[in-house]
């Protein structure tokens, strides 16, 4: 079995970052009898300003990219449709609203050290994403921890401190001092680095590729 390493960086409020893991998953299963896969998350933020937490999605991405929101509303759309096909809760995709995912984050951080860290991220995805969940709201975060089974006062004490703020600024910076400047982005072994949400078959070609040359 050969061992292959994942770094996954990612936003929560990314609609392809969600998407690009579904893909990943499927790759994933496909090479499962050849390789194993070891997956951590990391975090990026594409809405950092907690001040523009709250804003209509089509209305921020229309101001955001410069084009109308019918033309926002059908890339949704397309976006929706894909998401679906590969089994994603994507039903409140175009009623959410813009949100700050930094105490998310956070913790996405915690649960990795619990061993959970890819549930969390997909509570995260299916609560923004399927339900427009108020992710910023602290009783939120802690009913999804408590969806996946982790402790959810030990989760809203990690919210109402300072916890995992540092090793997420210091994550973000890491990436972003590495060149990461959109996501998802799928760095295998330290060394190869796949941008975007690719195919599954691209991944699986991707991964026999580079595990043929160590």
């Amino acid at each position: 079995m050969i061992p292959v390493k994942i770094d996954i960086v990612s936003d929560i409020a990314c609609p392809w970052c969600a998407i690009g893991y579904a893909r990943l998953e499927e790759a994933m299963q496909q090479l499962k009898d050849e390789m194993s896969f070891a997956v951590e998350w990391h975090a990026f933020e594409l809405n950092p300003d907690p001040a523009g937490d709250g804003q209509p999605i089509l209305q921020a991405l229309s101001q955001k990219y410069g084009r109308s929101v019918e033309e926002m509303e059908q890339t949704q759309a397309q976006m929706q449709t894909i998401a679906e096909g590969l089994g994603l809760n994507f039903s409140a995709l175009q009623e959410r609203h813009t949100r700050n995912t930094f105490d998310a984050h956070r913790l996405v951080k915690w649960a990795g050290e619990e061993g959970k860290q890819t549930e969390m991220k997909k509570a995260l995805f299916e609560a923004y994403f399927g339900k427009d969940a108020v992710i910023t709201d602290p009783q939120v975060l802690v009913s999804l921890v408590e969806n996946i089974g982790l402790d959810g006062e030990t989760a809203r004490k990690i919210l109402e401190s300072d916890q995992y703020v540092q090793t997420v600024r210091e994550d973000e910076a890491k990436w972003q001092k590495a060149g990461i400047s959109s996501v998802p982005a799928f760095i295998i072994n330290d060394q190869y680095l796949i941008s975007g949400a690719q195919e599954p078959e691209t991944l699986v070609q991707a991964f026999k590729d580079i595990t043929a040359k160590t």
